[in-house]
């Protein structure tokens, strides 16, 4: 064991390992009550800025929508969406997969399309871009 570590240790009493754990505890239960999203309640699709359709996470569906590079194709599940496919070149949005989360975008910029998840409580306040 490196010396300076083991000098370190032997400073520590057992009120300070309690401590530590107590504090550790306490952000462990803050991220998993405190960083979450609410549950979707429906999907909302934009296409050139404007909203092309409002989508209910209820039953599954798929919809076509036209941009200006092609046709990008919304898959919808109950509780969850995604961009499907897309003719953009690097197929980002595509990559992101299954959305489940109220808030949760994703963005097809080539093509001037984005999906976005609304309803319950947002993982954050605003998204710009």
């Amino acid at each position: 064991m490196n010396p300076r570590l083991a000098d370190w240790l032997a400073l520590l009493r057992p009120g300070d390992f309690a401590t530590l754990a107590g504090a550790l505890a306490v952000c462990v239960v803050s991220a998993l009550l405190l960083w979450r999203g609410g549950a979707p309640d429906k999907a909302i699709v934009r296409a050139g800025g404007a909203v092309f359709a409002e989508l209910s996470l209820a039953q599954p569906q798929r919809v076509d929508v036209p941009g200006p590079l092609g046709i990008t194709r919304i898959e919808v599940e109950p509780g969850r969406a995604r961009v499907l496919s897309d003719p953009g070149p690097r197929q980002y949005c595509v990559r992101q997969g299954w959305l489940s989360r109220a808030g949760a975008v994703a963005i097809c910029a080539p093509n001037e399309v984005s999906l976005s998840l609304s309803g319950g409580a947002a993982d954050y306040d605003s998204l710009n871009y």
